[in-house]
């Protein structure tokens, strides 16, 4: 079994118990208990989770400071993820400018649009861009600015210009954490800087959240829960997270 793979085992293990053993991992995975207690480790330094004694428990609110590579946040909250991307791709209606920003979530977004689906689609992520290439009805905006791999992400202030010269219909936020004091945060500076200018220009934004991210805290923070029109997810938030929502007259979205 691959380590990412594991992990996303991992993670769903403490999704449904909230805290599992490294013993019980390590015989339901096939793995040795070192194996495990590495995988732990990485686990808990990416914010994905706080070790204990003898195993591990979800880490609500710790601060994270390294994303997960790409490949394995692929492979986690997939269905969660779909769901997601097809509420999300639900509320978006013929002939407008839908911003869809980066990460796994967002490719799920522009995977759910409908066929037919037509209109304008302005992204800072070539793997949307790719994923609506072959859309007849649809105008693809990609902006310019520096590659991140992985993502496939742009950034910068060529980035930061082009959305500021761009007032969309709605926009779809990824995510590195949602937090109610924390609010919306993220890990990497200048995609923080790309994402606050789409939020100030937007009609209406829309954050992209599996329940893994709730209570999670990555490095930046981009904006209050309450700045947003709404938050698409696929499992109901602590209260919290759904009253610093609400404040602002925004809505949980449940896909």
């Amino acid at each position: 079994m691959l380590p990412a793979e594991r992990h996303s085992r991992i993670g769903e293990a403490l999704r449904a118990s909230r805290v599992v053993s490294t013993d019980e991992l390590a015989r339901e995975l096939g793995v040795s208990a070192e194996t495990i207690r590495r995988d732990l480790v990485l686990l808990e330094r990416r914010g994905r989770l706080a070790r204990v004694h003898g195993g591990a428990t979800i880490a609500l609110g710790q601060a994270s400071g390294e994303e997960a590579p790409f490949t394995e946040r692929t492979g986690t909250a997939a269905e969660a993820k779909r769901r997601i991307g097809r509420a999300a791709a639900a509320l978006a209606h013929p002939g407008q400018t839908i911003v869809i920003d980066v990460g796994t979530t967002a490719v799920d977004v522009a995977r759910a649009l409908p066929l037919d689906f037509s209109g304008t689609v302005a992204t800072c992520s070539l793997l949307v861009a790719a994923e609506l290439s072959e859309r007849p009805g649809v105008e693809i905006l990609v902006c310019g600015g520096r590659l991140r791999g992985g993502d496939l992400a742009l950034s910068n202030s060529l980035a930061q210009a082009f959305f500021a010269d761009l007032n969309p219909d709605i926009a779809f936020l990824g995510s590195g954490g949602v937090d109610a004091t924390a609010g919306l945060t993220d890990y990497y500076l200048d995609e923080i800087a790309t994402r606050r200018t789409i939020l100030r220009n937007a009609a209406r934004s829309y954050v992209l959240a599996d329940s893994s991210k709730f209570g999670r805290i990555a490095r930046h923070r981009v904006a209050g829960m309450d700045e947003f029109a709404g938050l698409i997810t696929e499992a109901e938030p602590p209260s919290g997270i759904q009253d610093a929502v609400t404040r602002g007259g925004g809505v949980i979205v449940l896909s």
